[in-house]
């Protein structure tokens, strides 16, 4: 374990973890792996909060449909559009869904007063790279072209996702800023930025902080076609020679997180560019502390965090 001060309620948590002795994904293979994070995702949550409406859309993209949730936190018109989160949830490309992060999307639409909508891309080792990346491209794109028919405001769209959503998030940003798309932010969630677990972090904390190394290295190999993919921008946003433009970003970073150093470097990668940051490091916390926010009361002060960065940058001028 690290020498860092480790939060209470989370080292219960990891207590309780090595107890239990539960199924390890790369053990049991991408569709069991599935089925147990639907079952165990909302354990720690937050309640979930109240929404005016809540909808599953049926959306047509080129050579197949995706599921996006569609978040109302209260009524509005058309004259007064709101603005939107595109989200991406987190699981390492293989796991993961709409269901399983059903709360802090109603969390983020209530206390970011804004639309969510939350993207049910394709998953790996069935949708290998890029599918997942072209889901999001292609997700922003619908958003923008409907934003009027969704009462959104189409100059007040935002990206956000954790961990693997984190990385669909950045490289929506890049996307977006290559195609002259404005973007109000991009809301990283302890993103994963890099291709390779080459980080101090990546040893320090790679076992027995809920993310071990071997669980990582299994979530990319599901996904990625072969080593070059691995310096690919939008696996790894991190390489990218030019991150100039891109929109202003909020970064929730665990210090207890294997993802952490690499984090910290896209942060400074981004103000050396010119970028403004907002980079959170919440002391104590591990990877998917974002979920626990039901047990671990850090989790719902990087709650209130995100929503406040969120309604920052939703902020009419």
């Amino acid at each position: 374990m690290s020498g860092l001060w480790l939060d209470p309620q989370v080292a219960k948590l990891l207590a309780w973890v090595e107890k239990a002795g539960g199924p390890r994904y790369p053990d049991i293979g991408a569709s069991a792996a599935r089925a147990h994070y639907e079952q165990v995702a909302a354990t720690l949550d937050v309640a979930p909060a109240a929404m005016h409406a809540v909808e599953d859309l049926q959306i047509a993209l080129p050579g197949r449909t995706l599921r996006i949730r569609h978040y109302v936190p209260r009524e509005h018109g058309w004259a007064d559009p709101m603005p939107a989160l595109l989200y991406f949830h987190g699981g390492g490309f293989t796991i993961g869904s709409v269901d399983t992060h059903d709360r802090i999307c109603r969390m983020l639409a209530r206390d970011g007063d804004c639309v969510v909508l939350s993207v049910d891309y394709r998953l790996a080792p069935e949708h290998p790279f890029p599918a997942a990346a072209d889901d999001a491209f292609e997700s922003l794109a619908w958003l923008r072209a409907e934003a009027h028919a969704l009462g959104v405001d189409p100059a007040r769209i935002a990206v956000g996702g954790d961990s693997a959503g984190g990385t669909l998030a950045t490289a929506c940003a890049i996307h977006a800023r290559d195609l002259g798309w404005p973007l109000a932010l991009q809301l990283l969630i302890y993103p994963g930025v890099a291709g390779r677990q080459a980080s101090a972090s990546h040893r320090e904390f790679g076992r027995g902080h809920l993310l071990d190394f071997d669980v990582v290295a299994w979530f990319f190999a599901n996904y990625i076609r072969d080593d070059a993919d691995r310096d690919d921008w939008r696996f790894s946003p991190l390489s990218h020679p030019d991150l100039g433009g891109v929109a202003p970003a909020w970064i929730g970073i665990a210090d207890h997180d294997p993802l952490r150093d690499d984090d910290r470097a896209y942060a400074a990668k981004l103000r050396a560019a010119g970028v403004a940051v907002d980079a959170v490091e919440y002391a104590g916390m591990i990877h998917a502390f974002f979920q626990h926010g039901g047990f671990v009361p850090t989790a719902k002060r990087a709650h209130a965090d995100a929503a406040a960065a969120l309604r920052r940058a939703f902020a009419r001028p």
